[in-house]
């Protein structure tokens, strides 16, 4: 069994414009972007990164937005919700807040005791904020949110899939166990993780999903550093899975596989961080580019990329 996860790094989506994803990020949940940069594969395609102060492993959403991409179809084999933590009590502000800043899909319900509120992105995208009493990580509060009332970071993420089975076996692979068990959602999390340690395994009858604006791209694990991720690359290689090479993110390193139920998952280093090429003062703000990419900059920066107005 492998030790050495320590929950949710970040969680990568899809999106169909740029400015609407930036606003809502910052503007309306209060995150601060802490990198933006493009898409190693399509360099014409920003990649931005939302989180705490320093884009801590745990806080971090990230996206691509595709110019007028299509939405895309929910259903089995996704992450359907990815969750924040919120402190205790603060939801009335936030459905207040959402409410005011026009977002959709605003729903309470409760999960394993914890009261939680459901709200649609601008694509579509599933969320929900979570209350949480003993969640010890800083917010970040630049962009408007109170202390009392500011995200942590992840809480958990949903995997929907029409059968759990293999998902639940990977995931005691990696050293998640089971918490409990209501209403066709099995929840695990990892002993003495970070505070996003939690996976909430969802049985669905639907057809299988098709990603597009809104979808989650990929689920992405902490791991501490590059030694730490080989090891859990040859665990997963020695059981069967097909795992990439691990490969230079700039901000971490990265290795990807597909998990039984379908989800893309993505095991990432908490080094070297996203102040690698930028003071903590000053993250997000100029665009930044791999190095393969640097001789595009006139062209992205001209016209080829979406202009941003923060």
């Amino acid at each position: 069994m492998i030790k050495d996860i320590n929950g949710l790094h970040h969680v990568t989506s899809l999106a169909s414009g740029a400015q609407s994803n930036n606003d809502f990020f910052t503007k309306t949940l209060g995150l601060r972007r802490v990198k933006k940069t493009v898409n190693f594969d399509a360099p014409d395609v920003y990649h931005l990164y939302y989180g705490d102060e320093v884009g801590t492993p745990g806080t971090v959403m990230t996206y691509f937005p595709f110019p007028n991409a299509a939405p895309g179809r929910k259903g089995t084999g996704e992450v359907g919700t990815t969750a924040f933590s919120v402190p205790k009590g603060s939801l009335t502000f936030w459905q207040e807040r959402l409410g005011k800043h026009g977002v959709t899909g605003l729903e309470t319900e409760t999960r394993f005791g914890e009261k939680r509120l459901r709200f649609a992105g601008p694509d579509g995208d599933g969320f929900a904020l979570v209350e949480t009493g003993d969640d010890g990580r800083a917010p970040w509060t630049g962009n408007g949110v109170g202390a009392d009332q500011a995200i942590r970071g992840f809480h958990s993420a949903d995997m929907r899939l029409r059968d759990t089975g293999g998902s639940a076996e990977l995931l005691r692979f990696m050293g998640y166990e089971e918490l409990d068990r209501a209403e066709g959602v099995t929840r695990f999390h990892v002993p003495d993780g970070n505070e996003a340690n939690v996976i909430d395994l969802v049985q669905v009858e639907a057809p299988r999903s098709d990603q597009g604006a809104g979808s989650v791209h990929h689920i992405a694990f902490s791991v501490d550093n590059r030694e730490k991720q080989l090891a859990v690359r040859k665990a997963l290689t020695d059981t069967g899975y097909q795992v990439t090479p691990v490969i230079d993110r700039d901000y971490f390193w990265a290795i990807y596989f597909r998990s039984p139920g379908g989800v893309l998952f993505e095991v990432a280093t908490n080094e070297p961080g996203f102040d690698r090429d930028e003071d903590t003062a000053h993250l997000g703000e100029a665009l930044k580019l791999p190095s393969q990419h640097e001789h595009l900059r006139p062209r992205l920066e001209n016209g080829g990329l979406e202009p941003i107005h923060d």
